[in-house]
C-alpha cells in the first residue's frame, strides 16, 4: 500500500517537473500531473530504458523525458500549445 502511495507522489512530481519545462504547468491540475508522469514514466521507460536514479521504482530522468515528450503531444493534439 505505501509503494503506491509513492508511486503516485514521484509520478505528480514528474508530472508537475513536466508540465514546468514545458510551461504547460499552470493549466495542469494535480491529477493530470499525477497521470502524465505515470504514463511519462512509462513511456520514457520503454523508449529510453530504466537507467539513471529510481525512487518508487521509477527511472527519473527516462521517466521526466517521456513526461514532456507526452505533455507537448497532447498539447499539440488539443491545440492549446502556446509560443512564448
Amino acid at each position: 500500500m505505501l509503494h503506491w502511495i509513492w508511486v503516485l507522489i514521484v509520478g505528480g512530481i514528474i508530472g508537475l517537473i513536466a508540465g514546468a519545462i514545458t510551461k504547460r504547468g499552470s493549466s495542469m491540475g494535480w491529477i493530470a500531473n499525477i497521470i502524465a508522469g505515470l504514463l511519462g514514466s512509462s513511456l520514457g521507460e520503454w523508449i529510453l530504458g530504466s537507467w539513471g536514479p529510481q525512487i518508487a521504482g521509477m527511472a527519473i530522468i527516462p521517466s521526466i523525458i517521456g513526461a514532456v515528450v507526452l505533455v507537448i503531444i497532447v498539447s499539440v493534439c488539443l491545440g492549446i500549445w502556446q509560443k512564448d
